[in-house]
């Protein structure tokens, strides 16, 4: 079964030793290949000619990261109902000769806040980032019944655009394009952080260090490295803090379902991160049996 991750700076991505160590212990045979823009010097907009080969490879599917989760929509034959709502794909299954988006993205935060932080206040929530990520963390928050939540980007048009949609989605009142960022975060109970910002390739916080404070939990969506600057900062000043892991992992573990068919074992899968973001050289049988 031919898989792969298409996506810019994707190097250190640990989807590949995910995806395949737990088809092996399924007893599936699987190679999950990496498709770097970087590598190419292609821009997002390769993605459609990389998804036209893949299909015409036999691939099964692909995964679709930054920054091509949105640029991916037109090259799709069908959505399915999670990734029309957030017009944002991050994988996609060849099923019959078509291309098949799906968006696993939302419910892996979800289910990764709902696990890892499973008690926090959700009454008003700043999301930074209204991309592809930003656009799934927040249907995630709302899902889970978030009171209002607040996007910001830089793009101020994309952060009203996600918020007319969410609203759309889930009714008046219930998010909003914030304007006041220091207000917004002053009067949260949570943060997520869903942009590039912490990434290997691009360092530093995605907001300044003292508008967080120790009650206002924090949650990340980059994993590589695991403790980004945010992380880092959120946690020396005592505040509850998600990494990225959990929803690294539970993403993966519903696009493994759909490429191959078979349920995997997520928390298998959550030993098996725990070892590669700790351990990289150590093998999945150290930890899996």
């Amino acid at each position: 079964m031919l898989t792969g991750l298409i996506g810019a700076g994707i190097g250190p991505s640990l989807s590949p030793p995910l995806h395949e160590a737990e088809a092996g212990r399924l007893g599936v045979e699987l190679v999950y290949a990496r498709f770097d823009l970087d590598d190419h010097g292609v821009p997002a907009t390769a993605v459609g000619p990389m998804l036209a080969v893949a299909r015409d490879a036999g691939y099964r599917g692909l995964n679709i990261t930054h920054p091509c989760k949105q640029v991916v929509l037109e090259h799709l034959d069908e959505l399915s109902p999670d990734a029309a709502a957030l017009a944002a794909v991050n994988t996609v299954v060849f099923e019959d000769g078509r291309a098949v988006g799906h968006n696993t993205d939302w419910s892996g935060f979800a289910r990764g806040l709902r696990t890892g932080l499973p008690d926090v206040r959700l009454g008003s929530v700043v999301v930074l980032g209204a991309g592809g990520a930003g656009a799934a963390v927040a249907h995630g928050l709302l899902t889970l019944g978030a009171g209002r939540v607040r996007v910001f980007d830089l793009d101020d048009g994309r952060a009203a655009a996600l918020a007319a949609a969410l609203t759309g989605r889930f009714g008046a009142g219930r998010a909003s394009a914030g304007t006041d960022l220091a207000a917004a975060v002053a009067a949260a109970d949570g943060l997520v952080h869903a942009t590039p910002t912490g990434m290997a390739a691009h360092p530093g916080l995605p907001l300044p260090a003292g508008l967080l404070r120790p009650d206002l939990w924090v949650a990340e969506v980059v994993y590589r490295p695991l403790e980004t600057e945010l992380v880092r900062t959120a946690r020396a000043l005592g505040a509850r803090v998600l990494d990225g892991g959990r929803m690294a992992v539970f993403q993966a573990v519903e696009a493994f379902s759909l490429f191959a068919g078979a349920e995997p074992d997520a928390g298998r899968m959550l030993r098996h991160f725990a070892v590669l973001t700790t351990s990289p050289e150590r093998q999945p049988a150290d930890v899996l049996d």
